[in-house]
């Protein structure tokens, strides 16, 4: 298949793209790259390939949706009745995934950069498919589930930095927003069909207990194993990511791999710009680290001091802080009560566990469904119009569930409408920010620290405090645990207003220019070194008048205007610029 990976053993031909240098314009010290058009015709070839070998990894955990399921059924509530009758050792039980999650995001990073993305991945599902043998084997000690559901919560927390960091790594500009929003309609369909599973399962034996069987719980626990052996296994056949290729040095390996990922010619010239854009980029940061450490390897010594690096360089730093920000918003929205819908449904007035599990199905279908116009439009209107629209309708629906608690909250038995319009919109606001805020934590971070920067954000997305606080919330004042969540909202909604820029259709090199990454007198003298090195300026134009060329062949014209001193169209997109 595509994705099948090459053996670094293996000499690969020397391809005319690697002896080809991108050009670099003097006045800015910025490699030209092409930003292919969402619908061009290789653009749509490279995209299915991108598509098909990504799928596979959109195979992620369910625990938040299983576990919501499994805690109100009859047997497990009994067997661990100690525990989940009080609200802070429930919401323990449950926040102790996000604890691990939020150690996992935080060493997947580095173990990304060392061993690669692909194979990072199959690592942790195997630590994954761990931990839900620990739930699935517990026996009455509530240690066995609390020590799976941390164990699990640290896979969790690692594929969620990863997945969507190597399907930016793999994917041209025009659809990687759509790409990596394909996450979480991938995740919202595992919650839903996890939701109807454990629907189904509460019936075995019964559904009350002594009569209900404990293989009602054990059994949708269990089933998760199967995505996670089937992406296990499935991750070695996936291509490396072009990127991390770079960065290890093996250049014709991430030539070959863009070549199939694009299905372009190797002398293609939207190819050229692409694999140059990497190589001078990867020049650059091996220099800038040789400059600051002396050592151009990179070991643990050098890892710490890049993470410090994080915090104490300006522009890593606003980068760093928009993607937490972003991530910590997502979370205190209020997304996260879905590891307590069950629980939420029993307290809106549908009694029942039976009942209240089917409302939680019903709610998982129109999550998926309404995911999706996300993923399709997410590079049509860009990042921040849906955001701010997000966040302005979450608003809006948790005042209205606030209001109808308020009004109705003791009398839903004979309010059964309130009850009802309250668990309609309960969910409405998982819509944009869901899939968005992974969208915009994978893009904003520069190559050589995006593994090390989605890390840190993705951690403050597993945040455990939300999970930990809203059962005692629930319980204890009620109705103003949706004015909390409302509260979050409207300062997301500011937050994305004020500060969050646009990166809609833009590459990922070329974000680094509105970081002003590279504006110091030491990267432009950097900058300048590797352009000399490679001959970038020189063959500038040779390479512009070659996609001109081009671009007249396809049009059947023999005819070339401007060729010389003049910057043209190319016919899969615009030249733009942006600092290596």
């Amino acid at each position: 298949m595509i994705g099948a990976h090459t053996q670094h053993t293996t000499p690969a031909r020397r391809s005319p793209a690697a002896d080809i240098p991108l050009p670099l314009t003097s006045d800015r010290h910025a490699v030209a790259v092409i930003k292919p058009r969402p619908h061009s015709v290789s653009g749509k070839l490279g995209a299915k390939k991108s598509a098909r070998d990504s799928l596979s990894t959109r195979r992620s955990p369910t625990c938040k949706g299983v576990f919501g399921s499994v805690q109100v059924m009859s047997s497990f509530h009994a067997r661990y009745a100690s525990t989940l009758d009080k609200s802070s050792t429930k919401g323990l039980l449950t926040s102790i995934l996000e604890l691990g999650a939020f150690l996992g995001a935080l060493i997947a990073g580095p173990l990304a950069d060392a061993y690669s993305r692909k194979r990072s991945i199959s690592g942790w599902c195997i630590f994954f498919m761990f931990g839900t043998s620990l739930q699935v084997g517990a026996n009455s000690h509530v240690a066995c589930i609390y020590s799976g559901r941390f164990f699990a919560g640290m896979a969790v927390g690692a594929l969620s930095m990863l997945v969507p960091m190597y399907n930016a790594e793999l994917a041209p500009p025009g659809i990687r927003g759509s790409l990596v929003a394909l996450q979480q309609l991938a995740i919202t369909f595992g919650i839903m069909v996890s939701y109807w599973i454990a629907y189904g399962t509460n019936f075995i034996g019964g559904t009350a207990y002594p009569g209900q069987s404990t293989a009602a719980w054990r059994i949708p626990l269990a089933l998760q194993l199967i995505p996670a052996l089937i992406l296990c296994v499935g991750s070695w056949y996936l291509p490396y990511s072009p990127r991390w290729l770079m960065l290890k040095g093996r250049e014709e390996e991430s030539l070959e791999t863009l070549t199939r990922l694009r299905n372009k010619a190797p002398n293609d010239v939207e190819l050229i710009y692409e694999f140059r854009a990497l190589k001078a980029e990867r020049l650059v940061e091996r220099q800038a680290a040789q400059e600051r450490y002396g050592i151009q390897d990179v070991n643990f010594k050098v890892t710490v001091r890049e993470y410090k690096r994080l915090f104490t360089t300006k522009s890593l730093l606003h980068r760093l802080a928009l993607g937490a920000a972003t991530q910590a918003f997502q979370q205190w929205t209020g997304i996260n009560g879905q590891s307590h819908a069950p629980t939420i449904f029993l307290q809106l007035g549908l009694s029942g566990t039976t009942i209240s599990l089917l409302a939680t199905g019903v709610v998982g279908i129109v999550n998926f469904v309404f995911t999706i116009p996300a993923v399709l439009f997410v590079d049509n209107f860009g990042r921040k119009p849906m955001l701010l629209l997000g966040e302005a309708n979450m608003a809006v629906s948790h005042a209205t569930i606030a209001a109808i608690i308020a009004q109705y909250g003791s009398r839903f038995p004979t309010h059964k409408s309130a009850g009802n319009a309250a668990v309609f919109m309960i969910y409405w606001f998982a819509v944009t920010w869901g899939p968005l805020a992974w969208v915009v934590s994978s893009e904003v971070f520069p190559l050589d620290m995006r593994a090390k920067g989605m890390s840190i954000s993705s951690a403050t997305n597993m945040n455990f405090t939300v999970a930990e606080v809203t059962p005692p919330m629930i319980t204890n004042i009620g109705y103003k645990t949706y004015l909390v969540f409302m509260t979050f909202c409207v300062t997301g909604f500011l937050f994305v207003w004020f500060f969050l820029p646009e990166l809609k259709g833009l590459s990922l090199e070329e974000i680094d220019r509105i970081f002003h990454d590279r504006s110091g007198a030491e990267d432009a003298e950097r900058r300048e070194r590797v352009a000399r090195e490679l001959g970038l300026d020189k063959l500038a134009t040779d390479v512009r008048r070659e996609s001109v060329m081009r671009r007249s062949i396809s049009r059947g014209s023999a005819t070339v205007d401007g060729a010389n001193g003049q910057q043209e169209k190319h016919p899969h997109g615009e030249i733009s610029h942006s600092e290596v």
